[in-house]
């Protein structure tokens, strides 16, 4: 029993409390890239899988550029919620949601120079390409609601409401599903309806989250006119974070481009085949974040307080509950792996690339397990710029391999070098971390 009590206790409990509702939140994502993946994928053709593939590419790498909104809101907003700063909570926000419209709009006016010079670079087939633009033209309507979810789930986290986090994902995701169905398989409207359906569902899910946001609002106090929103140093301070954090995504988003744009390379079935076992990454990571997302919300507010004892609690328990979830992914993708396979696509040669390099996916959470936990770890401390040298070290190494591999003609050494990558990001960060631990504060007399 005492045993049981050690292993398990009081702080157990608390982190689980605060995690296992992102996780099933989380779980509704990678559900709906795996929809998305299906509902092209029993198509008649292998083109298609590949244009959702290359269009969610761009928009990846083009939103997650704005990373910073999601992650800087989560970290500056728990360090002002661990100083009982509900004005400074408030302004976290305010700040974020008017980079997010700004930046939204701005995407929509470019629109053109960027799909030109994501297909330069990419260089799909002349039928991917041609699926990808009208996926592309569609979705961007939804830039500045996608920059604005980012804004408020970054909040929310903040706030420790595990539960409106839950309701916000599964709400949002459930009616992207939903019409991901009706618009390809009931309407017959292919990648444009993929497309459509995460229109609709980004402005909703807006509406939402500022209705989840209330409750949070008249706990905290405090006002929006005393919240300082264009003060100096809080803006020089905020601009820092972003342009470290905006490196760290580019960089990260990068290591999937060129993932996507070498495995092209070597033809659509492999394409499409790389593009079915990535969602295994996803369904991965939705344990993985979660655990991650915990690290950050409860080192964000221990690191406000100064803390130092809450901090490494914080660090200790959820990245050992972080690896256990890796095993138990890992394990169940090696036992279930060529079942999820048949589920995402019909196309026999898909299937057959998919069962060859399976194994490479199924290693993916074990591989990438710390680099997500210290990621959570840096955001809440607001040390972002380990966190960005780490990564495009991570990513420039990364980089020689992926060519290399691009150059042996081998899909094997592609997917090597992809895990690789995702192991090294986190043992670069875990040599940085004792450099990041607070030292605890003085009490007053």
């Amino acid at each position: 029993m005492n045993r049981t009590r050690r292993w398990f206790g009081k702080g157990d409990r608390r982190v689980l409390a605060l995690t296992l509702p992102i996780i099933l939140s989380n779980a509704t994502v990678p559900l709906l890239g795996a929809v998305d993946t299906a509902v092209v994928g029993h198509l008649d053709s292998p083109h298609y899988i590949g244009a959702v593939a290359v269009g969610a590419l761009i928009f990846s790498y083009v939103f997650w550029s704005f990373g910073f909104l999601r992650m800087a809101t989560t970290g500056l907003a728990a360090q002002a919620y661990g100083r009982r700063d509900p004005n400074g909570v408030r302004a976290v926000f305010a700040r974020a949601a008017l980079i997010a419209v700004v930046a939204g709009l701005a995407v929509m006016v470019l629109q053109w120079p960027i799909i030109e010079l994501a297909m330069s670079l990419i260089a799909p087939t002349p039928a991917v390409e041609a699926a990808a633009r009208d996926y592309f033209h569609v979705r961007i309507w939804a830039s500045p609601a996608t920059l604005m979810q980012y804004c408020m789930l970054g909040w929310l986290l903040a706030m420790r409401d595990s539960r409106a986090v839950f309701i916000f994902q599964v709400v949002l995701n459930s009616l992207n599903i939903i019409l991901d169905i009706l618009f390809v398989q009931g309407f017959g409207w292919d990648v444009r309806g993929v497309a459509g359906a995460t229109v609709i569902a980004d402005y909703s899910g807006v509406v939402l989250g500022w209705f989840l946001m209330q409750p949070h609002l008249k706990r905290l106090g405090g006002t929006w006119r005393g919240i300082g929103l264009f003060d100096r140093a809080q803006l020089a301070r905020l601009m820092k974070i972003n342009g470290d954090i905006f490196i760290r995504t580019m960089a990260l988003t990068s290591a999937f481009a060129l993932f996507t744009s070498f495995s092209a390379r070597f033809g659509e079935v492999t394409l499409a085949a790389n593009a079915v076992l990535q969602n295994f990454l996803m369904f991965g990571s939705f344990a993985l974040d979660g655990f991650a997302h915990a690290a950050e919300t409860l080192v964000g507010q221990a690191y406000g307080a100064e803390k130092r004892k809450q901090f490494l609690w914080a660090v200790r328990k959820t990245t050992v509950w972080g690896i256990v979830s890796a095993v138990v992914m890992a394990a169940l993708f090696a036992a279930s792996g060529p079942w999820i396979i048949d589920a995402l696509t019909s196309i026999p040669e898909v299937r057959t690339a998919s069962y060859e390099y399976l194994m490479w996916a199924v290693v993916l959470p074990i591989t990438g397990v710390l680099g997500f936990q210290f990621d959570g770890v840096f955001l809440g401390a607001m040390q972002t710029k380990h966190w960005r040298n780490m990564m495009l070290l991570s990513v420039a190494i990364y980089a020689g391999f992926a060519w290399w591999a691009v150059v042996m003609g081998s899909n094997h050494f592609l997917w090597a070098a992809f895990n690789g990558f995702f192991l090294l990001r986190g043992l670069t960060l875990a040599v940085l971390f004792p450099t990041i631990i607070p030292k605890q504060r003085q009490a007053v007399a």
